[in-house]
């Protein structure tokens, strides 16, 4: 079985990283987003080291997916092939890949959820700082600090969110974890969900 490299060491480690990273901000920030979850306080040592650590943890997670954001935004420029690959993502999930445009390195979904990462992560950074107390909420007028939460929240979810439809699809496309856990994915693989970009590599 003949193996591609899809992603390098330091593309793993900083892929894992910034999701952690993103798990404890999840966490810690859904202790706060409703009584339900108050529990989860208990993960960082209580309420108040919840609230200190919250941001600090945002604030690194966001450093991390800018290294990754400068590592891919080229590869997942959106071209008008990939609008026609997501107009028919029933030939996708039904397993008739061949029927829709040739998919380069990542096709349209995966190149949706990016953006919309990218979106995200830079809302909830801007908002983040808007009502970081002590810091820097006192800067700024409370009806800005109250929108800048409640958008915090919003973006917060829509993370959420593309992060469990990119894990579904990861787990859906059999040998899509093996690119994030050793880097290398088959020759198979590569040739059926990525033609285009098997074809580049392969010269």
């Amino acid at each position: 079985m003949k193996l591609i490299k899809r992603y390098s060491d330091p593309e793993r480690i900083n892929h894992w990283f910034v999701a952690i990273c993103f798990v404890l901000a999840a966490l810690s920030g859904l202790a706060f987003f409703h009584p339900a979850f108050a529990f989860l306080t208990n993960l960082f040592g209580g309420g108040p080291w919840t609230r200190i650590l919250h941001p600090f943890i945002g604030v690194t997670m966001f450093l991390a997916f800018v290294l990754m954001m400068l590592r891919y935004w080229q590869a997942n420029t959106m071209a008008p092939e990939d609008r026609q690959w997501l107009s028919q993502w029933r030939d996708v999930i039904s397993n008739h890949e061949e029927k829709a445009p040739e998919v380069g390195r990542y096709n349209g979904g995966q190149k949706a959820i990016f953006w919309l990462m990218v979106t995200c992560m830079i809302v909830l950074v801007i908002t983040g700082i808007l009502f970081w107390r002590p810091w820097f909420a006192g800067f700024f007028p409370i009806w800005l600090v109250r929108m800048a939460a409640l958008l915090h929240s919003v973006a917060a979810t829509a993370l959420i969110i593309g992060t469990i439809v990119h894990i579904y699809a990861a787990i859906w496309v059999t040998g899509t974890l093996r690119a994030m856990v050793r880097g290398t994915v088959t020759e198979r693989w590569a040739r059926k969900h990525h033609p285009a970009w098997f074809r580049e590599v392969s010269k």
